[in-house]
């Protein structure tokens, strides 16, 4: 963790390959759903927010208080964007089906906010930190190819960004850049394997995603992610 932290302060972000990042989020919780979990991005509701017509992203949504303490999950509330963050959909509340219970207090969950917690706090020491939850899936077909940042290239607003890749199937692209401030690009690599995580200084550093295409074009593809994001209090 000691050197996770390091690059992120000196390099404003961080990609983990699949394994170490097991092995970093078992450090703080056993990750005995994570099949239960995985599958439950096959449950997500359609993104009706989406400004450029696009039908190829569904989601869930959560939001917590995590402190020395502990944590606590919010009552169901809007994600909130405003248009200096995101121009395409941002400056209007917008309302997600909410992450199941089960989901959101379980395990593999509950070893995710831990291990944040205490890489963030290491970053930036804060009494509190506001906290969202987001299930992701980006849906490609031979029509409509999925967007994953159809904000193009941008920063959330937050401090701190994880996003972890659930699972991909029948897809290709998905390229993570990441851009100082100024647009010059610092790294760029892809989520291929469940695990595989991005994380960002969010104040720092913009991140943007290319779309992803079917392979085979007679079947669906999709790209299923987990974003999570620190705020302070």
């Amino acid at each position: 963790m000691h050197d996770l932290t390091k690059t992120i302060r000196g390099e404003g972000f961080a990609f983990v390959h699949a394994d170490a990042m097991r092995t970093i989020l078992e450090g703080y919780g056993p990750l005995t759903d994570w099949q239960s979990f995985a599958a439950s991005w096959d449950d997500l509701g359609q993104d009706t927010y989406m400004a450029d017509g696009g039908r190829y992203r569904k989601r869930r949504h959560a939001a917590f208080r995590v402190g020395p303490g502990g944590w606590d999950r919010l009552p169901a509330q809007p994600h909130y964007q405003s248009r200096d963050y995101n121009a395409l959909n941002g400056g209007i509340a917008r309302w997600f089906e909410p992450v199941r219970p089960e989901i959101a207090g379980g395990p593999s969950m509950t070893a995710i906010l831990r291990c944040c917690s205490a890489l963030f706090g290491a970053l930036i020491p804060a009494p509190s930190w506001f906290v969202e939850m987001h299930q992701f899936r980006i849906e490609a077909r031979v029509r409509e190819a999925g967007r994953p940042t159809p904000e193009g290239t941008h920063r959330d607003g937050v401090d701190h960004v994880l996003v972890l890749l659930i699972q991909r199937h029948n897809v290709r692209s998905g390229v993570t850049s990441v851009h100082d401030l100024s647009g010059r690009t610092l790294g760029s690599f892809t989520l291929t394997e469940p695990l595989d995580a991005a994380l960002v200084e969010d104040r720092r550093v913009m991140h943007g995603v290319t779309p992803v295409e079917p392979v085979d074009t007679a079947q669906l593809g999709y790209r299923d992610v987990l974003v999570v994001t620190f705020k302070a209090e």
